[in-house]
């Protein structure tokens, strides 16, 4: 999923709206440039494009303003941003091809657009990853927000990091958020800046649309950042992102095992299915040390991959 530069000749056709990449012809001859002729290769060799713009956009079926100058920039000034930083672009789309397969019945299913798939990605571009803030899995969590919606977070789970049980907390938050501000967008905003200070903004600045408010610039950056990437992703060879199908990464089958009892060694109990104890924490990233004390008989389901994946 690269842009390669062959021996040979190579042609790169980038399509980016109405501009257009000239193809570039790599010789084999072709050596780094001396002193005397460096501004000329810069200047035939390498070039950045402004972008074209959609002529429109939406969020969940909400309409972006682009008619609105303000607007448009901040739009351009994203796309420009996650266009150009290409090896994050490779690899969210490299991840989405595994994650989205997966996200996405899980959006249906607990009342989600399928847009806030992108959402994740502004999250944590498709990481079990921890914010500096201490928010984490794919939906970025606080712990007091997990707490609050049901999840078990302590020494030895952390369901913030089970994609399927975060995704219905994350549809429970998000659905009040769109009661309460009348919008998917405004729900959108809401998960990134909170709704106690997205509801003190409107209140303040006397608007109801996210587009109208002046906030802090991580939340005013936001549901743009979402929005370039369901632009990119939607159409990535427009963008210059281009790739093969065996480039990209897939998910590996799993069967689920029923524990109802405390486990006193993962390592061991990893070896009954045939993988080992990094396998079984890559399948299982909410079980947070190497045992599990189950003193209550709770039902857990850990995932384990399909013989010969790993082997």
């Amino acid at each position: 999923m690269s842009i390669l530069s062959k021996i040979g000749l190579a042609t790169v056709l980038i399509g980016v709206g109405l501009l257009c990449i000239n193809a570039v012809q790599v010789s084999q001859n072709d050596e780094a440039p001396l002193d005397e002729t460096m501004e000329e290769k810069l200047l035939n060799d390498y070039n950045v494009y402004a972008l074209e713009l959609p002529e429109k956009m939406d969020f969940a079926g909400e309409p972006v303003p682009l008619n609105n100058p303000d607007i448009r920039e901040r739009m351009d000034r994203e796309l420009l941003v996650n266009t150009y930083w290409q090896s994050n672009g490779l690899l969210v789309i490299k991840r989405a091809h595994k994650y989205f397969p997966i996200i996405e019945p899980l959006l249906k299913k607990y009342g989600l657009p399928d847009d806030f798939k992108y959402l994740v990605i502004a999250e944590s571009a498709l990481q079990n990853n921890t914010s500096p803030a201490g928010a984490a899995g794919f939906w970025h969590f606080l712990k007091s927000t997990g707490r609050e919606y049901g999840l078990e977070i302590n020494d030895y789970v952390d369901e913030r990091y089970n994609l399927e049980l975060a995704t219905k907390v994350a549809a429970d938050y998000l659905r009040a958020s769109k009661r309460r501000f009348g919008s998917w967008t405004m729900a959108a905003a809401a998960y990134n800046g909170g709704n106690a200070g997205i509801n003190k903004q409107l209140q303040r600045q006397k608007v109801n649309d996210y587009y109208d408010l002046l906030l802090n610039d991580e939340t005013s950056r936001y549901v743009f950042r979402i929005l370039a990437f369901k632009e990119i992703l939607s159409d990535p060879q427009k963008y210059g992102f281009n790739f093969r199908e065996k480039d990209l990464y897939t998910a590996v089958p799993t069967y689920r095992i029923k524990v109802d009892t405390a486990v006193t060694d993962f390592a061991d109990f990893a070896k009954k299915f045939n993988i080992n104890y990094k396998i079984l924490k890559i399948h299982n990233p909410w079980l947070r040390d190497t045992y599990l004390k189950n003193a209550s008989g709770k039902e857990y389901f850990i995932e384990i991959p399909e013989t010969g994946y790993y082997n």
